[in-house]
């Protein structure tokens, strides 16, 4: 998941390279979203089977990512660019979002917690860009409202489809998550941004691992598991959805992110053997529907005012 930013001005291709690049960037995008997805799925599996506690899994896949990012950056980095750094606040957003995260799914299905996780960081960032002074037009606030009532729905009335500690720490998760992929959109090099934003967080981990030494439990399957998780689906998978940023105008980003959750939802039925209740299945058409809603309607006004704006210049 990172920043979303709209597509520069580039130079026209011929028919050949345009094909290539939509052929690169479609490729991008379906990795990325499996990898997303993916995360939920290794997390789930990790964590619903007993191979792994939350904390260690955190730690481990916090770990990977480093690795991995570090020698993806050292591969790619030119001498004479070394390139942005992150930030410390990124750090702390990233963070606070895998431990959440994984502790999260303790007690929710794959599925639910990828809609809860998705569904935040689309309201988090709504919510940001109110507090900025940009206001909404009337159809996103009917897509709030109804994205708003799938919530509802979706805890209310028994409290334990989700579970309200899960729901409650997911609901943590997506608003670091948020915060994290806002600081990112102004990033000039989101390689090595994120990478040192991952290498910061290593006095975290070695505080979490302190604390939670002597509940451990690490099993070879919980230990793969978060590899696969920090290395590939964390890692290699926020890489390759920079990729396919490039080429991505901010809506389609948008849209396609929501598709997340379905995707998610599949593979706990497929790989965790879970079963889809219809209470998710409502709740995540007017939760997905609701945010798409304010997505394209964003999108519609925007381009109105700046059709208008070019006709009175």
């Amino acid at each position: 998941m990172s920043g979303l930013r709209a597509n520069s001005i580039k130079p026209k291709s011929t028919p050949h390279s345009v094909s290539k690049q939509t052929i690169k960037t479609i490729t991008a995008t379906i990795f990325a979203l499996l990898a997303f997805a993916g995360n939920s799925v290794l997390c789930r599996l990790a964590l619903g089977e007993n191979t792994i506690d939350a904390a260690s899994f955190t730690s481990i896949r916090l770990l990977s990512g480093i690795v991995v990012l570090a020698v993806i950056l050292k591969i790619s980095q030119r001498k004479s660019e070394p390139g942005s750094k992150g930030t410390w606040l990124a750090s702390v957003m990233l963070f606070l979002y895998a431990v959440s995260f994984s502790f999260a799914y303790i007690s929710l299905d794959t599925g639910t917690g990828a809609l809860i996780l998705f569904a935040v960081v689309q309201i988090t960032m709504i919510f940001v860009s109110l507090i900025s002074g940009n206001k909404l037009h009337f159809s996103e606030w009917i897509g709030l409202v109804i994205a708003f009532s799938g919530f509802f729905y979706f805890v209310l009335p028994s409290l334990t489809s989700p579970s309200l500690s899960g729901f409650l720490l997911m609901t943590i998760a997506g608003v670091a998550w948020g915060l994290y992929t806002l600081k990112g959109r102004a990033s000039k090099d989101p390689l090595s941004d994120t990478a040192y934003n991952f290498i910061r967080t290593l006095p975290f981990v070695v505080i979490l691992m302190l604390v939670t030494f002597q509940d451990a439990l690490i099993t070879q399957q919980g230990i793969l598991l978060a590899v696969l998780s920090g290395a590939i689906a964390s890692g290699i998978g926020y890489v390759v959805w920079y990729i396919a940023l490039s080429a991505l105008s901010v809506t389609q980003a948008a849209v396609v992110q929501l598709f997340v959750p379905i995707i998610a939802a599949i593979g706990g039925i497929i790989f965790a053997s879970e079963i889809v209740s219809l209470r998710l299945v409502l709740s995540s058409i007017m939760i997905l529907g609701g945010m798409l809603i304010v997505v394209l309607g964003r999108y519609y006004f925007g381009q109105r005012t700046l059709i208008k704006n070019e006709e009175n210049g």
